[in-house]
């Protein structure tokens, strides 16, 4: 999946592409608008929490890091005498898989809170009235519906594409 990041110049241009994205079978959970606060959205698909904050990389990184400080913990119980009691396999296993939910609940709570820096570039332009649209497609639509969205209205325009998004938001 690719994320594709379009600015739209206001509401009406947003429900066109909008639209025209449900037409050519972009199923509505993939799409996502971003507009300033206090812009009412009416039926259009508003982004989350997944989309606005740094969540996803943060769990990410929570995983990764409590996996291997629960691990190291678990090494280090089995490296002093008399320590273990219980297998030293088992033990090393459940310190990891605990670090990594530490890790994941911990860094998610500071992930929230965080703003996404992908989305600064367009920080601005949502501030000035426009709309950013995040519309997440499989790799070999992304030209197709980069097109698409273009020829909804003229100031639409193109802010990028993410390489890859995780699977899960």
């Amino acid at each position: 999946m690719r994320r594709l990041y379009f600015l739209l110049p206001d509401l009406d241009a947003a429900g066109a592409a909008v639209d025209r994205l449900l037409l050519a079978r972009v199923a509505e959970r993939h799409i996502h608008l971003i507009a300033r606060e206090g812009t009412p959205l009416g039926n259009l698909p508003a982004a989350g929490l997944a989309q606005t904050s740094d969540l996803i990389p943060a769990i990410e990184r929570g995983l990764g890091l409590g996996g291997v400080t629960g691990t190291l913990a678990g090494l280090l119980a089995i490296a002093v005498p008399g320590g273990a009691v219980v297998s030293a396999g088992a033990l090393v296993l459940s310190l990891a898989l605990a670090g990594s939910a530490v890790g994941a609940w911990v860094s998610s709570m500071i992930g929230v809170s965080v703003e996404s820096p992908r989305l600064k570039p367009f920080e601005q332009a949502i501030e000035q009235g426009s709309l950013l649209m995040l519309v997440d497609v499989p790799a070999a639509r992304a030209d197709e519906i980069g097109a698409l969205v273009a020829s909804v209205h003229p100031q639409a325009r193109h802010g990028g594409i993410d390489p890859d998004i995780p699977s899960f938001p």
